[in-house]
């Protein structure tokens, strides 16, 4: 087998590769043999077709499925023996499939980058910690007793953070638009969900009333013939709800799953649920920070198929976010809406992944182990969850890699100039802030 390999531009590869024509025949004649032993014809015994019959037949049909079976098989061969990394699959061009000929063909890939490690010790970021105090743990019991609130309709006045029951219409230059109305919909004032002016509007309105809101839809509202436009929103208030939160006793703490030793219990559970958000939550930010310092320190050009391919994924993950994808259309997710995230990731991983191989890292087993019991915690019965997924070898992957990926961070964290820095519970815990459109829902339509 003759292999020559052209470097076309940046990580476009070439490759040509010729199968000698003695090599193609005897594979089609085997498996012509094959076929006469145990095909049957009509006026013949099995296993008794005379070959020129078998070839004459069935030909054709068999030298298609060798040579293309043989251009796949050499592809490999070749790839090896010349040590190249492909990244995703080639585009096969044949050049020569004439019988008696040496059969040739084209494969065009992309290969995998050399990545080039900065060096670590370069790298300066800051660990984020805090301490869990009496009033942090108040506040979160606030919030789950938020959680666990019911609504009971009132007979006054809509208030902040009362719900509202309402119909609407909204209408610019006294028509209906898109998307302005509904009925017997559900709002808490003071979410913020509606455009400005909605629900402060309906403060102070009592069931029964019927008035109108004159307002204004945001410049940077993200529905471009709204933005900025000036509109009437007919409302009618069917009733107002407030809030009624459950009293801290014994069936509050069951409902969490404290079934006995009362407060003390309560808020020991509680303190141990904070204290695994803020080390999650002060990991990650580092995570976040020492990625952005090595993607900003690694230059290296990124394959389009290993991009193409995260860009698929992304837009499957977001297609299950509205709902299972079950009445999106794909196209409506165009590439350039995921390419820059998919590149980030692609890149993140390559660097990962030469990590791993010049330090030869592995999962630790133990780490896996106590990733796994850290889960199964979070279940009635944990020794259950723990043999799934030791029994389940996809599952058991996917906590392996997460601690591998763990270990190349603790590694780069280890070599890198990290500092810590002290603040409160909230500031640690609250998420980093993204780039987000603003949309009376600020990303919806009037109706949320």
């Amino acid at each position: 087998m003759q292999v020559s390999v052209e470097t076309t531009q940046g990580l476009e590869r070439k490759m040509t590769v010729a199968v000698p024509s003695e090599k193609v025949e005897s594979a089609i004649n085997t498996r012509l043999q094959e076929a006469a032993r145990n095909v049957k014809l009509n006026g013949f015994r099995k296993g008794k077709v005379p070959y020129k019959v078998i070839k004459s037949k069935f030909g054709a049909g068999v030298r298609q499925e060798v040579v293309g079976e043989m251009m796949s098989q050499s592809y490999y061969e070749a790839i090896d023996q010349e040590s190249l990394k492909p990244a995703g699959q080639p585009n096969i061009d044949p050049k020569n499939l004439n019988e008696g000929q040496d059969l040739e063909f084209v494969a065009t890939f992309q290969v995998y980058p050399e990545i080039t490690l900065p060096d670590f010790s370069t790298i300066k970021a800051e660990r984020l910690r805090a301490e869990i105090s009496e009033a942090d743990i108040d506040e979160m019991i606030e919030t789950l007793r938020k959680q666990k609130q019911s609504w009971e309709v009132c007979d006054r006045a809509a208030a902040a953070e009362d719900m509202a029951n309402i119909d609407y219409v909204g209408r610019r230059d006294g028509e209906d638009f898109e998307g302005g109305s509904a009925q017997g919909t559900n709002l808490v004032l003071g979410s913020e969900r509606m455009i400005p002016g909605f629900e402060s509007g309906i403060e102070g309105k009592s069931a029964g009333d019927a008035f109108t809101l004159d307002l204004s839809f945001p410049e940077e509202y993200h529905n471009k013939e709204l933005a900025g436009a000036e509109v009437a929103f007919e409302i009618t208030l069917n009733s107002v709800s407030e809030q009624v939160m459950p009293v801290i006793d014994e069936e509050f703490y069951k409902s969490f799953g404290i079934e006995e030793g009362g407060n003390d219990a309560f808020r020991e559970e509680v303190t141990n649920n904070m204290r695994r958000e803020l080390k999650a939550a002060s990991r990650n930010k580092l995570k976040n920070k020492i990625m952005d310092s090595l993607l900003e320190a690694v230059d290296a050009e990124i394959p389009d198929a290993l991009v193409g391919g995260e860009i698929e994924q992304l837009r499957q993950q977001a297609m299950q976010q509205f709902g299972g994808g079950q009445n999106i259309d794909p196209n409506m997710l165009p590439d350039d809406l995921f390419k820059e995230q998919a590149a980030r990731r692609v890149l993140l991983g390559l660097v990962l992944g030469e990590v791993i191989q010049q330090q030869e890292l592995k999962a630790d087993p133990t780490k896996v182990r106590e990733s796994i019991e850290e889960l199964a915690s979070t279940y009635e019965s944990p020794d259950e969850v723990i043999n799934w997924y030791y029994g389940n070898q996809e599952q058991l992957a996917t906590i392996e890699s997460s601690v591998l990926e763990d270990q190349v961070f603790d590694y780069v964290i280890d070599q890198s100039a990290v500092s810590d820095k002290l603040l409160g519970y909230q500031e640690v815990i609250q998420p980093e802030p993204k780039a987000a459109d603003e949309g009376p829902d600020k990303d919806a339509e009037p109706d949320a």
